[in-house]
């Protein structure tokens, strides 16, 4: 899809100051999506990391009830909403991930919007191949139609190597055959599927295959989480795009190490967020609108 972020400068020094509005849009325009019954715009959050508890963030218990309560808050209600996986924190105690699934569920369904689509992450699935997962929130790989534009959701992290494997590559293959080559396509995946930082696990072993399904369309935008902070890509003509934290920022790639950054008291909530994304499908164009999670 052709992008509209080209005005990254603007965005990364505007996102300091709380929202940003890509291409100059105010807020109030998204209900245009609701009116024109084509165009739309969806909300994506990612990495709550529910259980996580301590440093570096002395509300981990609250930083995802903000970002509901935010996102209900929303003048025109998003047509659906997705988690881009790391729903809850890794543990090795089957019960105990479970109790977590069950709590946080407890809380989504607060969320006003009822359609709510869900991913793994690698701290929810690789443990148990992502059984527990399956249980609370269905399958961990799946598509669906909305409004024109055809969502296909990967699951890159229910295998602990961090990849896709043979049987899913296979699966979009066949899914991907049934497209026309000007079909909008949106993907929606936990890690990267191209080598940000493979050292960190920021990436997936096998991507490279699904980026090579994924080229022969013209109009294919992907959506992921897992690094913690904004960060934009391309591979050819398809645009990456990673999305924020709700529980702790990482440093960017190529940094000395990736531990989590340390909370400033001074700038709570710095690095923290969900954003929207306004399909507008007759031009094939996405708008991303970052919002940063504020104290209450």
């Amino acid at each position: 899809m052709k992008q509209i972020m080209d005005r990254r400068e603007f965005i990364r020094l505007a996102a300091f100051g709380g929202v940003v509005f890509a291409s100059g849009l105010h807020a109030a325009d998204t209900s245009r999506g609701a009116a024109s019954g084509k165009d739309f715009y969806f909300v994506q959050l990612s990495d709550t990391h529910w259980g996580f508890d301590g440093p570096p963030n002395p509300d981990s218990h609250g930083t995802l009830p903000k970002a509901i309560e935010a996102v209900n808050a929303l003048s025109q209600p998003p047509d659906f909403i997705v988690f881009t996986g790391d729903l809850t924190h890794l543990t090795l105690d089957g019960q105990l991930r479970r109790a977590r699934m069950s709590e946080f569920r407890d809380l989504v369904a607060k969320l006003k919007v009822r359609d709510i689509r869900f991913l793994p992450g690698e701290h929810d699935a690789s443990v148990d191949h992502g059984e527990a997962f399956q249980e609370f929130f269905g399958p961990t790989h799946y598509t669906f139609e909305h409004k024109g534009i055809h969502f296909v959701a990967l699951d890159n992290v229910s295998d602990p190597k961090g990849i896709l494997g043979d049987e899913q590559l296979a699966w979009l293959a066949a899914d991907l055959a049934k497209q026309s080559k000007d079909q909008s396509i949106v993907v929606l995946t936990h890690r990267p599927l191209f080598d940000l930082q493979p050292e960190w696990g920021w990436s997936t072993g096998d991507g490279a295959r699904a980026i090579d399904l994924l080229l022969p369309f013209r109009n294919v935008t992907v959506f992921y989480g897992h690094i913690h902070q904004e960060n934009e890509h391309m591979t050819g003509h398809i645009a990456h795009h990673a999305a924020k934290s709700l529980i702790f920022p990482l440093p960017p790639p190529g940094s000395p190490d990736h531990k989590p950054v340390p909370w400033d008291a001074s700038q709570p909530y710095r690095g923290l967020g969900w954003r929207e994304v306004k399909a507008e499908t007759k031009k094939s164009n996405f708008e991303v609108h970052e919002h940063l999670i504020q104290g209450g």
